[in-house]
C-alpha cells in the first residue's frame, strides 16, 4: 500500500487537517483515473491489437489526459491557491495530490510518446510513411510547399509581441509556434502563429519513390508551417520557431440562482472557457531559454506547469490520422450488430413491445431499434406525445430528427436537454434552440442538479386505452457512441414503469416533491437509500446462512460511504465482484476487510459504458440497470434512475451471458490489487482464452430471450 508524506506545514502557517483513521481503506480518486489512463496505454501497447487502433488507443490517451488537466488537476491547482487544508478520504492534501498527479501524468505523457515511436516503424512496413519535413524528398517537399502556399498561408495570422501590441490570447488546446525573427534593425521579436486546426494534423504527401501504389505518406502541418515562415515575415530573418501547446481551466461555475437564462449562461460559459487559467504548457525539449521564459511570463505559469515533450504535441490530433486512412486490414474487423428477431416480424415496435420486453444490448444489438421506435411514434396517428431527456446526443442526430418529426405531425414533445453535459454543451444549446424554434417544450433540467438518466416515454391512445411505451438505457441517445460505447437499453410497456416515468418528468418540467416511485430507484431522492436497502438484505441474508452475492458494473466506484457499506458486506461474507471500468477507490483483498470483494477493469475494443446491479437475494434474484455510477455526484447531485430488469429470461440472460462472461475475461481483464495496482489477467494453462467484447460480438444474437 502506497505510504503518504509526512504532514507539511503550508505556506499560510496552517497545519494539513489529520489524516482520516480509514484512510489507508482509500485509493485516491485522482491517481485512481490516472491507473484507467495507463490502462488504455497498454491497449496501444498491446501488439494483437490492429495497428491503427493502437494509434486510436494513443489519440484517446492525448483526449483524456487534455480533459483531465481541465478539469481534474484546474480544480486542484485552485486549492492549492486557495490554501485548502482539508485531505482527501485517503489523506493527501490538494498539494500533494496535485505533486503525484504531475509526477505520473508526467510518466504517461512521456510514455505515450515512447510507443509511437515504436510504432511508426510497423506503419512504415504497412506502407504508411508518418515523416518529419526534414525526412521529405525533393518531390515530397515540393508538394508540400504547393499546398503550404495554396491551402496554408491563406489561413495563417501571425501575431507580434512588441511594446506597442500585447502579447497574443493563446486559446485553449490550440498548437501554436513560439517564432522568434531579427528585423532589419537587428533587434529580435517574438511572434506567435496559430496552426489551424481546421487542417487535418497530418497532411498528405507523394508516397516515397518505387512504393507501391498503395502505400500513404505524410508530414505534421506544424513542421511544414516551421519551415516556411519566411513567407509570413518576409525581410525578416526567422532565428528558431518551437511548437507548444496550452491546456486552460475549463471547468464553469454555473451560478444557477443568479441565472435569468440558464442558456445564455451556459452559452456565456463555453465561450468562457477559451480564457480560462492554463493548467498546462507542453513544449518542445529543444526549445530555448529565452522562448520558455517569453511564454512562462505572459501565461502567468508556475514552473510545474511546463511538461517537456517529445513531438509531437497534442496526441489526440492522432484520431484525423486514423479517419483518413482506409485500411480495413489494420483495423478493427467490422462486424453487423443483431436485429432482434421479435422486431424484425413486424413492422410494429409498439405491437412487439406488447408482447415481451425487449432488451437491447450495445453495439452487439443494433441502435436502430431505439431510433425506429421514436420515428413510428412520430408518424403514428395514435401516440399523442413523447417525452425524452437528452444529455449527449451528438451531431446530425436521428432521434433529434424523429422529435422534429412528431412536433410536425402534432404530438405533443417536450424535452429535457441537459445544458450541463460537459464538453458537449455548444451541441446540446444547438439542439435546444432547433427543438424550440420548431415548437417542442424544452427545459434545462432542475436547479442545481444535472439530469443524467437516459428515458423516452410514449403515450398511446389504444382503443379506450392510453398506453405508455418506454425506453430505458444505461447510455445516451447517441447514433455514433452506441456503435462504440457498451450500453444495455430496455423496450417496455410496463404500466407501473410506465407512471414512474410520468412522474419522474413531472419532476423534472414543472413542480413535484413525489418522494416515492413503484419501480424506478431516483436520485437524489432514492437511489442512495435503496441501493443501501438491497446491499443490507445481501449482509442479513449471509449473517443467516444463505448464499449472498452482489455484482455491481460501474464506470466508476468512489463513494465513501457505498464503499465503507461494501466492506461491511464483504465481512458479512456477501462474495461481491465488482466490474469497474475506471476510477475504484476501493481495496480488494485486505485481510478481515475486503477479502471477498474482486475488482476487474475490462478495456478493450469498446469503451465499456453499462451499468448492471445484481444481487443475488436467496436466489430471488434482482438486477437494476440505469445511468448511475457509484459516485457521490450521482447519487445526491444528479438526477439519475435504475430500473429493474423484470423477466426472468432477462435477468438470467444478464448474469450468465453478460456478467459471467466478463468475470471469466482472461484476455483483456485487469485485477485491482490492495495496493492500488492493477495486474493483467492471463489464461490458466490449458483454459480457453475469452475477451467478453469479441465474445459477445461473436454470440450476438445467440440466445433464448430475443
Amino acid at each position: 500500500m502506497a505510504k503518504h508524506t509526512k504532514k507539511k506545514k503550508l505556506l499560510n502557517g496552517q497545519d494539513p487537517a489529520p489524516v482520516p483513521q480509514d484512510a489507508a481503506l482509500f485509493i485516491n480518486r485522482e491517481l485512481a483515473l490516472l491507473a484507467f489512463f495507463w490502462r488504455v496505454l497498454e491497449e496501444a501497447q498491446d501488439e494483437t491489437n490492429p495497428l491503427l487502433e493502437r494509434l486510436k488507443f494513443l489519440a484517446i490517451i492525448g483526449s483524456i489526459l487534455a480533459e483531465f488537466f481541465m478539469t481534474r488537476v484546474s480544480a486542484l491547482k485552485q486549492q492549492v491557491e486557495a490554501g485548502v487544508i482539508e485531505r482527501s478520504s485517503d489523506g493527501l492534501t490538494p498539494a500533494e495530490q496535485l505533486a503525484l498527479v504531475r509526477e505520473d501524468s508526467t510518466r504517461l505523457m512521456v510514455a505515450a510518446r515512447k510507443c509511437l515511436y515504436q510504432l511508426l516503424p510497423q506503419f512504415n512496413r504497412a506502407g504508411i510513411h508518418i515523416c518529419n519535413y526534414a525526412e521529405l524528398n525533393a518531390e515530397q517537399t515540393e508538394y508540400a510547399r504547393e499546398y503550404f502556399e495554396r491551402v496554408i498561408f491563406p489561413i495563417l495570422t501571425p501575431l507580434a509581441y512588441d511594446p506597442a501590441r500585447p502579447f497574443p490570447h493563446i486559446s485553449n488546446m490550440s498548437l501554436n509556434l513560439a517564432v522568434m525573427i531579427r528585423d532589419q534593425r537587428g533587434q529580435e521579436r517574438f511572434a506567435r502563429v496559430k496552426v489551424p486546426n481546421t487542417l487535418p494534423r497530418l497532411v498528405a504527401v507523394p508516397p516515397p519513390p518505387n512504393a507501391p501504389p498503395t502505400h500513404e505518406a505524410y508530414v505534421w502541418i506544424d513542421q511544414l508551417i516551421a519551415a516556411h515562415l519566411e513567407s509570413l515575415f518576409p525581410g525578416m530573418e526567422i532565428l528558431e520557431a518551437y511548437a507548444f501547446r496550452v491546456t486552460r481551466d475549463a471547468e464553469m461555475a454555473i451560478q444557477e440562482l443568479e441565472a435569468d437564462d440558464l442558456l445564455e449562461t451556459i452559452e456565456r460559459g463555453v465561450r468562457q472557457r477559451r480564457f480560462g487559467e492554463v493548467v498546462r504548457l507542453t513544449i518542445d525539449p529543444m526549445m530555448p531559454d529565452g522562448l520558455r521564459k517569453i511564454l512562462v511570463e505572459n501565461l502567468e505559469l508556475e514552473p510545474e506547469d511546463i511538461y517537456i515533450l517529445e513531438p509531437p504535441l497534442g496526441m489526440s490530433d492522432l484520431f484525423g490520422l486514423y479517419g483518413m486512412i482506409d485500411r480495413p486490414d489494420l483495423k478493427y474487423q467490422p462486424f453487423v450488430p443483431y436485429y432482434p428477431r421479435l422486431l424484425a416480424e413486424t413492422d410494429d415496435t409498439f405491437i412487439a413491445v406488447r408482447q415481451r420486453d425487449i432488451l437491447l444490448h450495445h453495439p452487439y444489438d443494433s441502435f436502430l431499434p431505439v431510433v425506429e421506435f421514436l420515428q413510428e411514434a412520430a408518424r403514428d396517428p395514435h401516440v399523442l406525445a413523447i417525452k425524452m431527456t437528452l444529455y449527449r446526443v451528438g451531431k446530425n442526430a436521428p432521434v433529434v430528427q424523429a422529435l422534429l418529426d412528431a412536433i410536425r405531425n402534432g404530438k405533443q414533445v417536450a424535452v429535457l436537454v441537459e445544458l450541463k453535459a460537459r464538453f458537449d454543451e455548444e451541441s446540446n444549446i444547438e439542439w435546444a434552440k432547433q427543438l424550440e424554434s420548431e415548437g417542442v417544450h424544452v427545459v434545462y433540467g432542475l436547479l442545481g442538479l444535472k439530469t443524467h438518466s437516459k428515458i423516452a416515454l410514449i403515450v398511446r391512445e389504444e382503443g379506450d386505452e392510453i398506453r405508455r411505451y418506454l425506453h430505458l438505457s444505461t447510455g445516451n441517445y447517441n447514433s455514433v457512441t452506441a456503435q462504440q460505447y457498451t450500453d444495455i437499453g430496455l423496450l417496455t410497456c410496463d404500466e407501473e414503469m410506465g407512471v414512474d416515468a410520468s412522474d419522474l418528468f413531472n419532476f423534472l418540467t414543472g413542480y413535484s416533491a413525489k418522494k416515492d416511485y413503484r419501480k424506478f430507484l431516483v436520485a437524489p431522492i432514492n437511489l442512495r437509500s435503496s441501493l443501501e436497502e438491497l446491499i443490507a438484505r445481501e449482509i442479513n441474508h449471509a449473517e443467516n446462512g444463505h448464499a449472498a452475492r452482489i455484482i455491481l458494473k460501474t464506470n466508476s466506484l468512489v463513494d465513501n460511504e457505498m464503499i465503507r457499506l461494501l466492506y461491511k458486506a464483504s465481512q458479512a461474507g456477501v462474495e461481491i465482484d465488482l466490474l469497474v471500468r475506471g476510477m475504484c477507490c476501493l481495496r480488494p483483498g485486505l485481510k478481515d476487510i475486503s477479502e471477498n470483494i474482486r475488482v476487474t477493469s475490462i478495456v478493450g475494443r469498446f469503451l465499456e459504458h453499462s451499468r448492471i446491479y445484481y444481487f443475488h437475494n436467496a436466489g430471488v434474484e434482482e438486477v437494476y440497470l440505469g445511468s448511475a455510477d457509484v459516485r457521490t455526484r450521482n447519487l445526491d447531485r444528479r438526477v439519475e434512475i435504475l430500473f429493474p430488469i423484470q423477466d426472468t429470461r432477462l435477468i438470467q440472460h444478464i448474469r450468465d451471458d453478460i456478467l459471467k462472461i466478463y468475470l471469466a475475461d482472461n484476455v483483456k481483464a485487469r485485477k485491482l490489487l490492495p495496493d492500488g495496482s492493477y495486474v493483467r489477467v492471463k489464461p490458466e494453462a490449458g483454459k480457453e482464452r475469452i475477451n467478453a467484447q469479441e465474445w459477445l460480438i461473436a454470440h450476438r444474437g445467440k440466445n433464448h430471450t430475443m
